[in-house]
């Protein structure tokens, strides 16, 4: 036997191609990034942080959100940055071109330059007493002070600079290095210097200067009896005769003399909030606290190399170390402790039984008595949750209250603190899984066969239930092609039923869903149903059709080739199981089976070689066979024995 116009099956495949769109959109906020700090100051006037960037010689506005709004270039070697009392004119210090450049705050247009004749510097800058007062270093290394009259005006021949203005005598002498200058909008008037000899560290140098007059004077001195371990960083401390250095040691210096006056936790620099918080700054996180603690009301992880914060306390910004160098942060609620909020209930419960929840809220800042809690229970009932009774804080931060779950499946508790002047809100939650009732459900047709695309109802029952009463019906081909679908959804009937007809052109898995309701589970009820395929065998080069006795034949002369077309239910790849049998003394005898491809419009065709005798009764039928045939999405099929006798 031979095939000679069998088709090849083709199997058609289908790529997509995924387009991805980019929505135009509105330009989005630009944060600020400096690659070497050069200062930082707030403008509440304009609502505007100001930050040196040393690695381009720029000064960059942002918003209060952080957001780049302006920048200027040219400021050669800048350092440190200072405002005027109004926060009409910036100031900066510009250590290259040895210059303090004023510039209009709103605009960061230069207003003037101010040469400073000096071998390095200026470094530092304030502003206090209407002048601008700066450090640098002379040609012998030695720190001293200078400063800026504004009012002067250059033109009328009058200097508005003067240079060496510490007061010094044999007792009283500035030390290698320019000193950290700070004032405070609390203490008009008065200017903090410090630094560090690092050739002879009894020499440091810490001061208070009263500048309010023609010339500074010494207010307190620092004598070196003892060390001050090298200062990064000089603070004066609103409303109290003290300074603070590095944002750690507090120094009083009310007689005249600094003394320890306590400390924070260590730290490198600091500034300080004109409410007293201090925003302390070091190697691993910024961490703000209020006068006199050691415990933080509130602490930021990162590296962060400067800091400042909003006249009115209400935020923070800080030079976080990023990838790019170091990104400008926008701190919210810096004064405000965050809460940390537990819930703790069952794993598991019983429906309609009571349950406990517990929980703990601390802070480091402790909470008032009488600290009330919100408790929400979201669950099957109440998809939007449901406020229950408010609970007490203990005064060791602990709660617990009891409640009753109304419906099972996951129930959760939502706890809720509102925050106050001293915390911010705090939320939490957990769940409980809650026992539902078990309820019966069914679906006919398991395991049944079909003749190809018959339609076959799926009745399916559901059993007792509280609510829901809804049933979805879903048919999931075999075959990677055709995905599950959802062909029936709905109520059941009085009787519990509800029935969806499926087209069996292919075994199919068909399945119920309950999704259950508050007090029964949801439950998934399985069948699967066979379907045959369609088959159908034609014969032709026959002469004629006799029967010979009782069965009707194809009679073919003994030297012509029979050919015998099958037509099946295509699918990618398939083929057809060709059997053939020959008649003798009574009994049919099986020849060897042979698959054949069925090509994409259903067709396989055979052609038989002749026998070149007469006398031969054979008999030949196409079968699907599950598995075998090439693919498993139909049930195993026989088609008809088609009967042929060959004659003279």
């Amino acid at each position: 036997m031979r095939s000679t116009s069998a088709a090849t099956a083709l199997a058609v495949l289908f790529s997509s191609v995924a387009l991805s769109v980019a929505a135009a959109g509105s330009a989005s906020a630009v944060p600020v990034s400096v690659g070497s700090p050069g200062g930082i100051v707030v403008d509440a006037a304009l609502g505007r942080v100001f930050v040196g960037n040393d690695t381009n010689d720029t000064i960059v506005a942002a918003d209060y959100n952080g957001n780049r709004v302006d920048s200027v270039s040219g400021i050669d070697g800048i350092f440190d940055l200072a405002l005027s009392d109004d926060g009409a004119t910036l100031y900066a210090t510009a250590r290259v071109s040895h210059e303090i450049v004023a510039l209009d705050a709103a605009t960061l247009d230069v207003k003037a330059r101010y040469p400073v004749a000096t071998g390095i510097g200026p470094l530092y800058v304030a502003v206090s007493a209407g002048k601008v007062w700066f450090t640098y270093e002379d040609d012998q290394s030695k720190g001293n002070l200078g400063s800026i009259d504004p009012a002067v005006d250059p033109a009328s021949g009058a200097d508005p600079m003067t240079l060496g203005l510490f007061p010094q005598d044999q007792d009283h002498q500035v030390v290698g290095g320019a000193a950290y200058l700070d004032t405070d909008p609390s203490s008009p008037g008065v200017l903090a210097v410090a630094t560090t000899d690092f050739n002879d560290s009894s020499k440091d140098l810490m001061a208070v200067l009263d500048v309010s007059g023609a010339a500074p004077r010494l207010t307190a001195w620092h004598d070196g009896s003892y060390s001050l371990n090298y200062v990064n960083d000089v603070d004066l401390v609103p409303g109290a005769a003290q300074v603070l250095v590095d944002g750690t040691e507090r120094h009083s210096y009310a007689d005249g003399r600094f003394s320890p006056a306590g400390a924070y936790p260590s730290g490198r620099g600091a500034d300080i909030a004109p409410n007293g918080l201090v925003a302390q700054f070091g190697e691993e996180q910024l961490a703000v606290y209020r006068p006199n603690t050691t415990v933080p009301v509130r602490s930021y992880a990162g590296y962060t190399a400067d800091a400042a914060w909003a006249p009115d306390s209400s935020r923070l910004f800080a030079l976080v170390s990023s990838s790019a160098g170091y990104q400008l942060r926008v701190l919210t609620d810096p004064a405000r402790s965050v809460p940390a909020l537990t819930v703790n209930a069952p794993a598991s419960a019983p429906r309609a039984k009571k349950l406990t929840v517990t929980g703990k809220i601390t802070a480091t800042v402790p909470f008032a008595a009488g600290t009330q809690l919100a408790v929400t229970r979201t669950d099957l009932e109440s998809p939007s949750g449901k406020k229950l009774a408010a609970v007490t804080v203990k005064a060791d931060g602990t709660y617990s209250f009891t409640d009753t779950p109304p419906a099972g499946g996951t129930v959760t508790y939502k706890v809720d603190y509102a925050g106050d002047a001293d915390h911010t809100t705090a939320t939490a939650s957990d769940k409980v899984t809650v026992s539902r009732a078990a309820t019966g459900l069914s679906l006919n047709n398991n395991g049944k066969l079909y003749n190809y695309s018959a339609d076959v109802k799926f009745t399916a029952h559901l059993g007792t239930t509280y609510k829901n009463r809804s049933v979805k019906i879903y048919a999931d081909p075999f075959g990677g092609d055709k995905p599950k679908k959802l062909i029936k959804t709905g109520k059941v009937d009085s009787h519990g039923n509800i029935a969806a007809w499926v087209d069996m052109t292919r075994d199919t898995a068909v399945s119920a869903v309950f999704d259950g309701d508050a007090r029964y589970a949801p439950k998934t009820a399985k069948v699967t149903a066979y379907a045959r395929v369609k088959i159908s065998t034609a014969v032709s080069k026959h002469y004629k059709t006799a029967k010979i006795g009782s069965t009707s034949y194809y009679w073919f002369h003994k030297n012509t080739d029979p050919v015998i077309t099958t037509t099946m239910t295509y699918y990618p790849g398939r083929q057809q199981r060709f059997d053939l049998q020959v008649y003798y003394q009574g009994t049919w005898y099986s020849t060897d089976s042979e698959y054949f491809p069925v090509s994409s419009n259903g067709k396989s065709a055979v052609q038989l070689g002749a026998p070149g005798e007469s006398g031969i009764r054979a008999r030949v039928r196409s079968v699907y066979v599950n598995g075998s045939s090439g693919d498993s999405v139909n049930s195993t099929t026989y088609g008809a024995w088609k009967y042929l006798y060959f004659s003279n």
